[in-house]
């Protein structure tokens, strides 16, 4: 019997326009259930699946010392593809749906100093692969984009004139994020050397992307990881820094300067405030520490 997983894909894709990079982990999450199911269950089809079977397999991946936060994905896969095939008719219900979601600990994200962030950029060489990596962490931390979107940048979504730079997030959803003048002068300092690595390009591509690597190409996510693991190195101050890390210290820093969370919202292209809320847990020890200082009861 079929699983579906052609239609799901192409619901995925066509109306909830999703990215590649998410339909792949949906994919790799269900198939990696239906053989579970097979194997150790002998179920060989979606509608002879239970709420016991989907707990079985979140105990299987448990013992496999998966994360509570990669089960909670698995899960969540797996929600998603049985409500699929209960709304066109092919299950009667979901039997994902039941079943309680691992609890995951929470845990506040890293946050770097906007010194250490200086430090940063200021240990990056003034050559052309130096100052292309510090065009694109400067507009990763002064706009708070997430890795994805930075090298999803094309020339046309950058207004230097007006420093505004238009993303597309998660789902599709397009908005129009503010960047600052360093960011500015590293973009402007960057763009003769991009010009000359795309001259000399092999590979056709009618867009014209903004961050590429020296034959040209679209630079990647894993090479915007390796340029912050190299960037990281020339410092003794961090240890650790990852592209999403940027994104929190700059909602982080906005919050602290006493920016509306709503705002931060909307420059984040977060669906839900009780996202973007994360941030107020880091902001907290800020708050306390200021108030401890000034105020005369405290």
């Amino acid at each position: 019997m079929s699983w579906h997983l052609d239609e799901l894909t192409s619901y995925l894709r066509d109306e909830r326009n999703l990215s590649a990079h998410t339909l792949r982990a949906y994919e790799r999450e269900v198939a990696a259930f239906r053989e579970f199911a097979a194997s150790e269950m002998g179920c060989e089809e979606p509608a002879a699946v239970t709420p016991a079977m989907v707990r079985a397999y979140l105990a299987h991946l448990h013992a496999s010392r998966l994360s509570r936060r990669s089960m909670q994905r698995a899960l969540g896969a797996l929600r998603t593809f049985f409500r699929f095939l209960s709304r066109e008719g092919w299950v009667t219900a979901n039997p994902a749906r039941i079943v309680p979601t691992p609890r995951a600990p929470r845990t506040l994200p890293e946050v770097v100093t906007a010194p250490q962030i200086g430090e940063l950029l200021g240990a990056l060489p003034d050559s052309p692969v130096g100052r292309r990596d510090r065009a694109a962490l400067e507009l990763l931390y002064g706009s708070g984009l997430r890795a994805a979107e930075l090298v999803g940048l094309d020339l046309d979504d950058v207004d230097l004139g007006h420093r505004l730079v238009r993303v597309r997030g998660k789902g599709g959803k397009e908005r129009v994020v503010p960047f600052g003048r360093p960011a500015e002068r590293a973009l402007r300092a960057y763009l003769p050397d991009r010009a000359a690595w795309r001259s000399t390009a092999t590979t056709a591509d009618s867009r014209e992307p903004v961050f590429v690597n020296q034959r040209g190409g679209r630079l990647s996510d894993r090479s915007l990881r390796r340029i912050l693991v190299a960037a990281v190195r020339l410092l003794t101050s961090v240890h650790h820094l990852h592209p999403h890390t940027l994104r929190h210290a700059f909602a982080t820093h906005l919050l602290e300067a006493g920016m509306d969370l709503r705002a931060i919202q909307e420059l984040l292209g977060h669906a839900s405030l009780s996202t973007t809320q994360r941030y107020t847990h880091l902001d907290l020890a800020h708050l306390l520490e200021t108030y401890r200082k000034a105020h005369p009861k405290a």
